[in-house]
């Protein structure tokens, strides 16, 4: 280090002022108050030597590829402006390689004694004010902006900060004062090209995300979808038929009566894996509640209405406002324009990098500490941590083998049972594969042909052919059907079967996808009769009903006049049933076990549009089927009215979770966006970095299929998945489709284990899926709490109970963090008040593998602006700065750096402006403003950049300290 000193005209053996630069820096002693003797000598061309480039093989290479033609072109009105104002362009210094600056953390002797970096000899606030003054009239120069100037240049200053900052410093100060910023690229001179034009076209970027959050948060808000909005989601919801009791309580052996939650309710007691059914009874649940005095009606823009009474719905006021279909346009336009927007495209791209660079650097500094973490835990690892998944469909539930293995046995024990009407006659079982040729023998996986890993890429037409067994659409029928003349007993007794492999495996669940197709109005009633009445129940179990977006089908054979009827047949059962659930009591009971809707097809199709201005359902009357965001809209609209009346009513909401990105148009993610609490695939959102960024600012669910998708649409090492993970996006695996991908009996046990061999996911990142897998579920809270903790609903560490989860504390604490550091800088550029009203973050406290475990216990003991927990610093980096100035602060060595917010109960990631407060005691460790004195502009929070008025007047200081040292 020492040969970088005499670049920088810094004598590491003189006793002149030279070296009280560092050593205030380094050491923390005096500044030097020095006067200027004289001017540097300068060339011809105006330029300091020392400021002069060497010529290298890479000069320059890397600023020059990172600027955009915008950017140089405001760094040219820049420099064209300072030159006629008479400002000297040789007062932009070049940023300075780190190995020319010499490393502060070194211990550097004074005396007979070396002080770490950090400590001060005198009172911080003597070093922080101090100043230059020359004998010439030279103005002041505040060594807070030189300090400021070495932090920006110099990496291991950064690494200090990053390590040893007040544990309540703001998150702002704590992540992108240290180097972390908010990846802006730099000037050919390490320069904010025009500071002021970047810092305003910043702020215009993030009003525009605040204000496409601003709208999901108004549609999550009206349909009900946020978290705790689900009656479901209340401690006192009971849940029927019971779960199982819990083999242990808080590492204790369970005895039955010591919980008093849900499991000890009395009633049928059933072995898991036996019986499946028979703990359910429909009469326990008699008498249903009464019918509701409200009404409803389907207004002329084909969306359900709740009214109070009839008065209420002849003068149209109903109990919600639902946004029209041009208000919802109209929202959708706008996130779309900003999606497209190029500067918000660069920024958003930029950030995810930044996100995931920055888990790289927290896995490697981290690696070791969480594996020690969870070889701490008892009992629990990745076999035995709750994974539930959230995207597959009933129809596919069961593997290739299974079935075949079903089919076998239906031909060997009752061949002659008469099983389909076709052709004006009935055929037995024996009569239908007489009819194709086969005999029981003759069947194996090669038959069946339902596989879809080979010929069906791309063809999304060859994939829903699979579907039929040995390619017979009345092997489908009778087998994969709930609907036929059997009245869907085959299906029901192979569902039993695959409900009884789960209950035996404890910890793996599902949320079946079976549909509603719209043709009929009976539909929901044959449905709700055939879970109820061959009892489907399990704790293991939940429902969503997905609608195909088949009405160009509907239409062209005749079966419907126009798109209303489609919503018709969907949602006036479920109104019906609200309204009076004596109407339909097979349909109410079966719907406490529904969690939401999906949207399902070929998103590959093209959407023409055909219409300037889309007409209402009722005029929709063209063979051509509504486009995606016209099917999204209307079962948004008719679910949030939903939503409000059976509210009300203390029934349980539903949420929608579409196909969404899969393939064809991206556009179709913006519409996931605005009206969706999450969706399945997402898989495009690698294309729209923009989208990408607000799914992950939102933490917008995304249950990913990547064997589905290397099958149809995107090869394995294509898929995204490893990257959104990387990033922080609320990411879970799901199967989609077993009968058509999986080999195994565990197909989710199978998406995983392949997932962590080509991806190289840890045991660690394994369980963090499994845990957002049950986040993103719909199943009940009482049974998220028993699987994650008691105070699973709450953010960050505070809601992270590892014995549970597996996932270590520093791991939701990086997680937690870094999500509310994004947040933060939203809430500081969007509104733009003064410095001073600039709240980063809420009160931080540096966090490491010690420090993680300790937590509140309840979210009432949580108090944001006075909570205090004792931090943790590195060795003795900051023992003497943070001497008698924090009690509550406990030092000890070498532990990783992460960084956690102080614990609050956040119902939500996104963070309302005001909620976001640094804490009045914060203190920089390199300066306590950075503003500084005189009302200089602040510096600014790009990686590497100081404001040019900050460096111009700190490269005054340092020229006048190196002269004055020659």
């Amino acid at each position: 280090m020492g040969s970088s000193e005499p670049e920088l005209g810094l004598d590491p053996n003189a006793s002149t002022p030279n070296d009280e630069l560092p050593r205030s820096l380094g050491s923390g002693e005096e500044s030097a108050t020095s006067p200027v003797h004289e001017e540097p000598v300068q060339d011809g061309s105006g330029i300091l030597p020392r400021d002069q480039q060497q010529k290298t093989p890479t000069y320059d290479y890397a600023y020059e590829k990172s600027m955009s033609h915008a950017e140089a072109k405001l760094f040219y009105q820049h420099h064209q402006q300072a030159s006629k104002s008479g400002e000297n362009p040789g007062l932009i210094s070049p940023v300075l390689a780190s190995r020319s600056m010499t490393d502060p953390s070194e211990d550097r002797t004074t005396g007979a004694e070396a002080r770490p970096w950090g400590s001060s000899s005198v009172h911080e606030s003597e070093w922080y004010t101090g100043s230059h003054s020359g004998a010439d009239g030279t103005p002041q120069i505040s060594s807070a902006q030189v300090a400021a100037d070495y932090a920006a240049r110099n990496h291991a200053v950064s690494l200090s900060v990053a390590y040893a900052q007040d544990p309540y410093a703001s998150a702002a100060e704590s992540l992108q004062e240290t180097g972390l910023g908010i990846g802006m690229s730099q000037g050919v001179n390490g320069t904010a090209p025009g500071g002021d034009a970047v810092t305003s076209e910043l702020k215009a970027i993030y009003r525009k995300i605040k204000g496409l959050l601003d709208r999901r948060s108004k549609y999550m808000e009206l349909s009900l979808q946020r978290s705790g909005d689900d009656p479901r989601d209340q401690p006192e919801w009971v849940v029927y038929p019971p779960p199982p009791e819990p083999a242990w309580d808080d590492g204790k052996e369970y005895k039955p009566g010591s919980v008093g939650g849900p499991a000890d309710l009395t009633g049928k007691r059933r072995k898991m894996g036996e019986d499946i059914g028979e703990d359910f009874d429909l009469e326990e649940l008699m008498p249903v509640p009464g019918e509701s005095s409200y009404t409803y009606r389907l207004d002329r823009n084909s969306v359900y209405q709740v009214y109070e009474s009839d008065e209420a719905a002849d003068k149209q006021e109903p109990t919600v406002h639902i946004p029209t279909l041009r208000e919802f346009y109209m929202d959708l336009d706008a996130v779309v324009d900003v999606s497209t927007d190029g500067p918000a495209k660069s920024f958003a791209f930029k950030r995810l990098s930044y996100l995931e660079g920055k888990f790289q650097l927290y896995t490697l500094l981290n690696e070791y500490q969480e594996i020690a973490d969870s070889k701490k835990v008892p009992h629990r690892d990745f076999y035995n941590v709750r994974k539930v998944d959230t995207h597959v469909h009933h129809s596919a539930c069961m593997n290739q083998k299974h079935l075949l293995r079903f089919i076998k046995s239906k031909m060997r024990k009752s061949p002659d049972e008469v099983v389909l009407f076709r052709d004006g006659k009935h055929l037995t079982l024996r009569e239908v594969f007489e009819s194709i040729n086969l005999t029981a023998y003759d069947l194996s996986i090669d038959t069946l042909d339902m596989h879809a890993h080979t010929d069906s890429f791309h063809r999304f037409d060859k994939f829903n052919l699979k579907y039929n067994p040995v390619g017979e659409s009345r092997l489908r029928e009778i087998f994969l059907k709930t609907d036929n003349y059997i009245k869907g007993r085959y299906l029901a007794e192979i569902t039993k079967e695959v409900i009884s492999d789960l209950e035996s495996s404890k910890y793996q669940m599902v949320e079946w996808r079976i549909s509603i197709y719209g043709r009929s109005i009976q539909e929901w009633d044959k449905l709700a009769a055939w879970v109820v009445d061959n009892k489907l129940f399990s704790p293991n179990v939940r429902w969503l009903i997905q609608v195909p977006r088949l009405y160009d089908v509907y239409k062209s054979s005749g079966m419907m006049e126009n798109f209303e009827q489609v919503i018709t047949n969907v949602f006036q059962p479920l109104f019906e049933v609200t309204k009076d659930p004596s109407s339909h009591p097979k349909l109410h009971v079966f719907l406490q076990r529904v969690v939401g809707f999906d949207s399902v097809d070929d998103e590959s199709k093209t959407e023409r549009r055909f219409y300037r201005k889309y007409p209402i359902p009722r005029e929709w009357d063209t063979k051509q089927n509504p486009p995606y965001s016209y099917w999204i809209y209307f079962m948004f609209a008719n679910i949030a009215s939903l939503n409000n009346w059976r509210k009300r009513r203390g029934f349980n909401t539903f949420v929608l979770r579409p196909h969404c990105g899969e393939a064809g148009d991206p556009d179709h993610l913006a519409v996931g966006f605005l009206g969706c609490h999450s969706i399945s695939h997402g898989i495009l959102l690698r294309k729209v970095p923009l989208l990408q960024y607000l799914y992950y600012l939102d933490q917008i669910g995304i249950a990913m299929s990547p064997l589905s998708n290397n099958a149809l649409f995107l090869t394995y090492d294509k898929n995204p998945c490893a990257s959104f993970f990387k990033r922080g996006l609320n990411v879970s695996l799901s199967t989609d489709d077993p009968l058509q991908f999986a080999f195994t009996k565990e197909p989710l046990i199978e998406e995983y284990s392949v997932a962590a061999q080509i991806y190289k996911f840890s045991a660690v990142d394994m369980c963090e899926l499994a845990k957002h897998s049950v986040d993103q579920s719909g199943f009940e809270i009482a049974l998220k709490r028993r699987w994650l903790g008691s105070d699973c609903s709450l953010p960050g560490v505070a809601g992270n109970n590892v014995a549970k989860s597996n996932v270590p504390d520093i791991r939701e604490a990086f997680r937690h963090e870094t999500l509310m550091a994004e947040l933060s800088l939203i809430e500081r550029y969007s509104e733009g008040p003064g410095v001073e009203e600039r709240g980063a973050l809420a009160p931080g406290l540096l966090h490491t593998a010690k420090q993680a475990s300790v937590k509140p216990t309840s979210p009432e003991s949580v108090q944001p602006a006075s909570f205090k927990l004792p931090g943790y610093l590195r060795g003795s980096d900051l023992e003497a700065h943070m001497s008698g100035s924090n009690a509550d602060v406990q030092v000890v060595s070498d532990i990783p750096f992460a960084t956690v917010l102080s614990t609050q109960n956040i119902a939500s990631p996104r963070i309302a402006a005001g909620e976001l407060c640094s804490s009045p005691s914060s203190t920089s460790l390199l300066g306590a403003d950075v503003t500084g004195p005189g009302n200089l502009p602040e510096q600014k929070i790009f990686p590497g950049i100081v404001h040019e008025s900050v460096r111009r007047e700190s490269l005054l200081s340092r020229s006048s300290l190196e002269s004055h040292g020659h």
